[in-house]
């Protein structure tokens, strides 16, 4: 994720506008693309991390000018059409049947199962922790540095951290590995640790809110010992 689809920290896109009692949904076509989410999801089509990067599919004009629930509607079309269940011929004959017909309801379907899973997940979540073996190679207190590479396919690690060293603050045990499972890996569980930076180390002196800090979760493969310290090894 080196294109537009990482904003954090990004200058210049304008104000972001939080409405006044906003409804869950501005449109009925929204709750249908919500519901795209939790079949393909369901059926093992997609892990939360392929979601995302199927997003970051996306041409990064439509994706800015887009609202988010179109985004989810195009990575499941992506992982559709990929999968081979989704014919790209029939989802432009539907896309102009509804242009043409704005009015015309969609499709219904009844799922008590679908239903019962999607109440289930929604209420309680569904946790990316996972067992491994493991050792820890930081502790909390520990000072690391974010790696300043350019990671292909899809990663978690923010462009605004790179290069910058912050201090270990939580340790959470073990989770996906999202630069595995979001490119088509396995869950691959490394280490999750939540790093505190200073707002000088991320925007420098001058730009920086004066005594302010950013918390940030890292993987383990994100990080090394920041210059002249060492990790502590379990």
């Amino acid at each position: 994720m080196n294109g537009v689809h990482d904003l954090g920290g990004t200058d210049g896109l304008g104000p972001v506008p939080v409405e006044e009692e906003e409804p869950v949904f501005h449109a009925e076509w929204e709750k249908a693309a919500f519901g795209m989410f939790s079949m393909p999801f369901r059926a093992g089509f997609f892990g939360v991390d392929q979601f995302r990067f199927g997003i970051e599919q996306m041409h990064p004009a439509i994706y800015l000018l887009s609202p988010y629930y179109e985004h989810w509607a195009h990575t499941v079309e992506h992982f559709g059409v990929e999968k081979g269940v989704l014919d790209p011929a029939d989802i432009e004959e539907r896309t102009r049947y509804y242009l043409e017909n704005p009015d015309a309801p969609l499709p219904q379907r009844s799922d008590p199962d679908l239903m019962a899973f999607v109440d289930g997940v929604v209420k309680a979540g569904a946790s990316a922790a996972r067992e491994s073996d493991k050792k820890a190679a930081y502790a909390v207190g520990d000072r690391v540095r974010v790696l300043d590479s350019s990671p292909l396919g899809h990663t978690r690690r923010a462009r605004y951290i790179r290069g910058k060293t912050g201090e270990i603050v939580l340790a959470h045990g073990t989770f996906i590995y999202p630069d595995s499972a979001g490119n088509g890996g396995g869950d691959a569980p490394e280490h999750v640790y939540t790093v505190r930076f200073t707002n000088s180390e991320l925007w420098g002196e001058e730009a920086a809110e004066p005594n302010g800090y950013v918390y940030f979760d890292v993987w383990e493969p994100y990080i090394v010992p920041a210059a002249g310290t060492e990790g502590s090894a379990a």
